[in-house]
């Protein structure tokens, strides 16, 4: 034993620094943030604190002894306890500060109150600072302390599980957070794996045991984990409490797939592989108890290895608010600056002149002192230019789901480039169905009803007793084939029942449980046993089945295993009557080249039958059988042994035997299964496709298994120029099939140099030349190449110029590291979403994160930022509530900001009057609550209940979704705008009243020119114009927005006659200096027309813009708006809404629904006697889709492209004229094919699908042009239409202005 593990990974040095080296990448900086919950395991990360006590240094190997604590305790590893929470009583206020103030917002703001304490420096009182940051910190302190309480009632909720741990020879109940690396645990059918274990026994033959790995790699197909023979037998409390074996394996990492070790027993050596693990997360199935020893607990388990850490989503938007802050923080210095120069050269010129009688307070001894103290004064004065409550404000991501406070908030969904999708729960149900098959040439399965009625549900129950109650099928043609004795459906269907690994359980006569590891071959076997062929049970050399009520028993000679290159699965079997027969099923391509010659006929009508389930999206397999004599049988089996015994190229001798077997077969039929996608999956696929949104599969299932879901959803279709694969093994291997493309660009582009082209990394203009074109698969080994830093670039070129990219059999920490891959090459904003405890890392690291509460728990749920029940409603929660979401936050933005400069720039101007003394020019009450009070509940209420365009134009114009990717809603450009609005506004505030009021006199004739009177009229006409503004950037109006923004108004009256009012004074006569001033103001005409004065100069530039802006270069939501209301006008339905229609079939791709499983099957163990209890299939190899010919059909599909025809005016692609009634073409991207929603209808290059009669010339019709809204299109219907501007070329985004549309509509208004 010792000598055959001399080679083992753990004796080899270089294999140590791998996996050392390994390590160091995953074990840094891991957090616990998600916990158990309901009875599923959820992620969890490790604090910073825990993280150094426990790794003190990192580890080269795991040496653990079992049942004995003390030697493991030696080594400090970690325990099963988990810390997720942050503070506790005592420790909450003083470290939930110290975080808080880590925020630079709220330092500058505490240094700003700190400013204030000093007289000789401040103007303004300490609460005009305090109220609003004390405010935020609240706000904060109580979301932390809400957050960390159910962080620890979740804690309590997992730590107090119970584990039955062995000790001293008895089986004693213990907490998980007790458990300890070493000790040896017993679990029981149905519980979960509470840590990673090795597995020592098991009450089932054999030592096996089964299990489901769906919180780990997403599969709810059961696997099966085998003890070491050596350990199978201690099955007893006491035995194991004597075992003192010591296992030596690999430190931990986040390898799922690998595992690698020796167990040290009794002076010998044991490998262990992954085989002999349960690790955490797992669910003990179908298998009464077992007992595993603990090697990796909490933190060290695979599962939290995988699991990543929480990271802090910023997108666009909060990077160009930190550099906006930024520069206004520097325009405020300058002007800061500017007054305090000023205060200067007053003091030096003008203010020494009042030194006799006003001198300068103490310890201001000269003017420079002055300047430097009114720096100060300004800076706090002109704080108000980024005002505290925009940080609470701005991190509200008021969409759909729950409002974001500070912490960590989401970023816009209307800025998602790329949606990252798990496979399985999220886009299908993991459920399959039996649905059509082809028995001897005759199709099944399509029932329609000439009537149109709903198809009745066949009735089994009457005719098979055994029949699934829950089986739904609904062509009686079929039964009636059976009962009727058709010999071709007999043995179709027997075949089905015997061709299998499946495992059965009857724990009651008639009532059986199907236990497979494909789903695929459960839903035929569910059919077979339906239609009267039921498979009952097996041992290793037979199979029982009850076919039509009588019993049968046959002698199972051979299982010939699946495998990817096969991509087929046989059994040889002998029936009762001693006749020997092979039956075979699997992919068509393959079988029916081993068919025999007489079934050409039959081939050709199968064949048709395949295509047409293909075009339906369905999984389809071939069936054939063939007859075997004695003597061909014992002739095979004797060579079947000499291959099986070899000891070199044993995979390879096994498949020459069956490639031998396998030939000159009978043909059956095939079988077409649908493999159930969610509610909407491909509509609304092809709804984000038109908006830009770019759909990524990352999925830990087999490459086909992926695909056939691609093509389902059509994701992939029948009409691309092809599904390139990438399953290299090697780095070179994966480099050269990335390089394939740039190669393939340039042969289209111009002719290929004499020799062999050099490689080199792909060109991005070569790249986009070809784009749309192709879809990308490549599988979890080819990936990890991939995602090297040397190969990375060339991968993301590649892969973002492909229409769809499907990721097979990838790890969920790969998953994360796609993801991060986009984040840093594209600096595109990501949304992952995910159904399971493998999404965890990926939905963590997205932008944004989505959790589907579907049957693999509610991990990803918890994970994520927002959640709900089915993938089709990612495309509401998008084009919906995220454009809505993204617009409210760019509105709310550009008001906050130009509100906030209006406000401020007022005592910048007023400097200049008042001898540079910081003085302000409102009463500081009005300057305390301005932000707080008077201008946050409208702003509010536009951020929650704004909208452009009603939800169901949403969601037929897509394209409406393209400006918050482009970030044309707000970027510097409408900054400016915003902060030079402000400051126009600003001027206007300051010096209408002052011009008007120095030179106003009262009715009794008294002056009007005082401190107190300018201050009430200013303010007043400030609180009235930002109302009006916010009330013409309202787009959507509730009572809430009409109570908000007029009760905004009516509050600051009220509250400033109360602080004015003799009453206040009286009880507080130091505070209340305005004493009187509201009330002797706002009772003179002359004010009021200054008010009124002020506000129409600051608003009729506005409404001007506007009106110019709509006018001559409107929007796309401008343009859908005015369409909407025209359709009101002439009381014409709406436009078709998205409907469910059914994309274009893809004629003539076919493939298998066969093997789903991650390994190859256990059709060996099957037969070796180890009674396995299901079947595992393996991965079928998609890459024989990949023809040599593509280069060619894309150097064709090239050439068409760019020589389209041309029309016979000599002008390409003319708009075709329409009579009234005519559809109108589908566009491939929107119903407005403009660039952006800031794009104008005279630039761009876009095409326009618009029913216009008679475009070019002629008189307007009665039938006004339509706006066809957004499909689901057809493949085939995707095809844009350019339309020609009347006056010129073909150039413009819409070749058609606003106002010819109006002129087309005039007679209608």
């Amino acid at each position: 034993m010792d000598s055959a593990l001399d080679n083992h990974p753990l004796t080899n040095t270089h294999t140590k620094a791998r996996s050392l080296a390994g390590n160091l990448c995953v074990i840094p900086r891991i957090f616990w943030v998600k916990m158990f919950q309901s009875c599923v395991i959820q992620s969890y990360v490790l604090s910073v604190s825990q993280l150094c006590c426990v790794c003190v240094s990192p580890e080269e190997e795991r040496r653990v002894r079992a049942n004995d604590r003390e030697y493991n305790e030696k080594f400090q590893y970690a325990s099963n306890c988990i810390v997720t929470s942050k503070y506790n009583i005592i420790t909450f206020l003083p470290v939930n500060l110290f975080e808080q103030f880590q925020e630079v917002a709220n330092t500058y703001f505490l240094f700003l109150l700190i400013l204030q304490l000093i007289p000789q420096i401040s103007s303004l009182s300490w609460f005009t600072t305090i109220v609003p940051l004390v405010l935020v910190l609240s706000i904060t302190a109580v979301k932390d302390a809400t957050d960390d309480y159910f962080r620890h009632k979740s804690d309590n909720q997992v730590n107090n599980r119970q584990s039955q741990v062995v000790i001293h020879g008895s089986l004693q109940k213990e907490k998980w957070m007790n458990v300890r690396v070493g000790d040896i645990i017993k679990l029981e059918n149905n519980q979960f794996v509470a840590a990673d274990l090795l597995l020592l026994s098991s009450s089932e033959p054999h030592s096996l045991c089964y299990i489901e790995t769906a919180e780990l790699d997403g599969e709810t197909n059961m696997k099966v984990r085998q003890s070491l023979s050596v350990t199978a037998e201690l099955g007893d409390p006491n035995n194991l409490a004597s075992f003192d074996g010591e296992v030596v394996c690999e430190p931990p990492n986040n390898k799922l797939d690998r595992f690698c070790g020796l167990l040290c027993w009794r002076d010998c050596k044991y490998p262990l592989s992954n085989h002999n693990m349960l690790l955490r997360g797992c669910v003990l199935r179908n298998t009464e108890t077992c007992y595993g020893l603990v090697i990796f607990a909490g933190p060290d388990t695979k599962l939290m290895q995988n699991s990543g850490r929480t990271k802090f989503k910023r997108t666009s938007i909060d990077r160009l608010m930190n550099t906006l802050v930024l520069w206004i923080f520097g325009f405020m210095v300058c002007m800061g600056v500017i007054l305090a120069v000023g205060n200067a050269v007053w003091e030096r010129e003008v203010g020494s002149l009042f030194q006799s009688y006003l001198a300068w307070d103490l310890p201001v001894d000269n003017f420079l002192f002055s300047a430097f103290l009114s720096f100060w004064s300004y800076v706090i004065i002109l704080n108000t230019v980024v005002p505290i409550s925009l940080y609470p404000v701005v991190c509200l991501d008021v969409g759909p789901v729950r409002l974001w406070y500070l912490d960590n908030p989401p970023p816009p969904l209307k800025q998602v480039e790329y949606i990252f999708s798990d496979k399985t729960g999220t886009l299908t149900q993991n459920i399959m169905s039996f649905s059509k098959c082809s028995i001897n040439g005759h199709a099944y399965g399509e029932v329609i009803d000439p009537l149109g009625a709903q198809p009745k549900r066949l009735d089994f129950s009457s005719f098979n007793p055994l029949a699934d109650p829950d089986f739904c099928y609904y062509d009686n043609g079929l039964l009636k084939s059976v009962k009727l004795g058709d010999l071709h459906s007999h043995e179709f269907f027997r075949l089905l029942s015997l061709c299998h690994t499946v495992m059965s359980e009857e724990k009651k006569e008639g009532e059986l449980m199907y236990k497979a590891q494909s789903p695929d071959e459960g839903a035929l076997v569910t059919a077979a046993r339906n239609f009267g062929f039921v498979f009952r049970s097996r041992t290793p050399g037979t199979v029982t089945v009850t076919e039509l009520g009588r019993p049968v028993t046959y002698t199972l000679l051979a299982i010939l295993d699946f495998n990817n290159i096969r991509k087929r699965m046989s059994v040889i079997v002998r029936n009762p009557e001693g006749r020997i027969r092979l039956y075979c099923k699997g992919a068509d391509t393959l079988l029916f080249e081993r068919l025999h010659p007489s079934n050409h006929h039959l081939m050709n009508i199968t064949t048709d039958h395949l295509n047409e389930y293909a075009g339906d999206g369905l999984r389809t397999l071939a069936l054939a059988y063939r007859d075997l004599s004695e003597e061909q049988w014992e002739e095979w089996s004797e060579r079947h042994r000499q291959a099986d015994r070899a000891t070199d190229c044993r995979e390879d001798r096994l498949a020459d035997i069956y490639e031998h077997i396998e030939q000159d077969m009978m043909l059956l039929g095939a079988t077409a299964i649908e493999d159930k996608l969610q509610e909407g999956v491909p509509e609304t696929i092809a709804i984000l496709s038109l908006a830009n949104i770019k759909i990524w599969v990352l999925t830990g299932d087999k490459q086909e298994t992926a695909v056939n879901i691609g093509y389902s959803c059509k994701m992939l279709t029948g009409d691309m120029t092809e599904v390139f694969i990438i399953s290299g093994n090697t780095v070179l291997s994966v480099r050269e099939e990335l390089r394939e493309w740039p190669s393939v660009g340039d042969k289209q582009q111009r002719p290929p140099p004499p020799g062999p082209p050099a490689p080199r990394p792909p060109s991005s203009t070569t790249l986009d030349s070809i784009s749309g074109e192709f879809a990308l698969v490549i599988n979890g080994h080819s990936l990890a190449h991939a995602l090297e830093a040397d190969m990375e670039g060339e991968f993301v070129s590649t892969a973002c110029v492909c229409r769809a990219v499907i990721c097979c059999r990838v790890t969920p920490l790969q998953k994360a590291l796609v993801v991060e891959l986009i984040k840093k090459h594209k600096k595109a904003v990501t949304l992952a979403i995910g159904d399971g405890a493998n999404d965890v890392s990926m939905i963590k690291t997205a932008h944004i994160g989505v959790g589907i509460s579907g049957q693999e728990g509610i991990q990803a749920v918890l994970a994520s930022d927002y959640s709900f029940s089915q993938f089709r409603f990612l495309q509401r929660l998008l084009l919906v509530h995220g454009r809505w979401s993204y617009l409210r936050m760019c509105r709310f933005l550009c008001y906050f900001f130009y509100k906030n400069f209006a406000f401020t720039m007022v005592h910048f101007w007023f400097g200049f009057f008042c001898g540079f003394s910081a003085q302000t020019v409102y009463d500081q009450y009005f300057i305390t609550l301005y932000n707080i009070v008077y201008t946050s509940l409208p702003v509010l209420a536009m951020g929650i209940f704004d909208q452009d365009v009603p939800e169901q134009r949403s969601l037929e114009y897509p394209k409406l979704y393209e400006p918050g990717q482009l970030n044309l809603l707000f970027n510097k450009r409408e900054f400016f705008i915003c902060i030079t609005q402000g400051i126009y506004s600003s001027v206007v505030l300051f010096f209408i009243p002052y011009a008007i009021l120095s030179h106003g006199t009262q009715g009794t004739g008294e002056p009007l020119a005082d401190y107190q009177t300018f201050a009430v009229t200013t303010a007043t006409a400030l609180v009235i114009v930002v109302s009006v503004q916010i009330a013409l950037d309202t787009g959507y109006w509730t009572a809430i927005n009409h109570f908000f923004v007029w009760g905004s108004v009516g509050t600051f009256f009220t509250i400033m006659l109360a602080m004015h009012s003799q009453t206040l004074f009286s009880i507080f006569p130091n505070q209340f200096h305005f004493v009187g001033s509201a009330q002797s103001t706002l009772v003179q005409p002359l004010v009021w027309l200054t008010i009124v004065l002020t506000t129409v100069i600051c608003i009729v530039p506005v409404l001007a813009f506007r009106f110019l802006k709509l006018d001559l270069k409107p929007q796309l939501s401008d343009t859908v708006r005015y369409t909407q209301l025209v359709r009101q006008k002439t009381r014409k339905p709406a436009g078709r809404c998205m409907g469910g229609g059914r994309l274009g079939a893809r004629g003539g791709s076919r493939r298998s629904g066969y093997a789903f499983a991650h390994q190859e099957g256990f059709g060996e163990l099957i037969t070796s006697g180890k009674n396995m209890r299901l079947s595992s299939l393996a991965l079928a190899n998609f890459a024989s889709r990949h023809s040599s010919s593509w280069i060619d059909t894309l150097r064709k599909k090239k050439h068409s492209n760019t020589h389209p025809p041309q029309s016979a005016s000599g002008e390409s692609s003319p708009a075709p004229s329409y009579v009234s009634g005519s559809a109108p073409p589908l566009s491939n991207s929107s119903s407005l094919l403009g660039g952006s929603q800031d794009t104008p209808l005279e630039e761009g290059t876009h095409t326009l699908p618009i029913i216009l009669p008679q475009v070019a010339s002629g008189p307007p019709t009665n039938t006004p042009p339509t706006l066809a809204p957004a499909q689901v299109p057809s493949t085939d219907a995707l095809t844009p239409t350019s339309v020609r501007s009347p006056g010129g070329d073909s150039v413009g985004g819409w070749n058609l202005s606003l106002g010819a549309v109006q002129v087309r509509y005039c007679h209608l208004l």
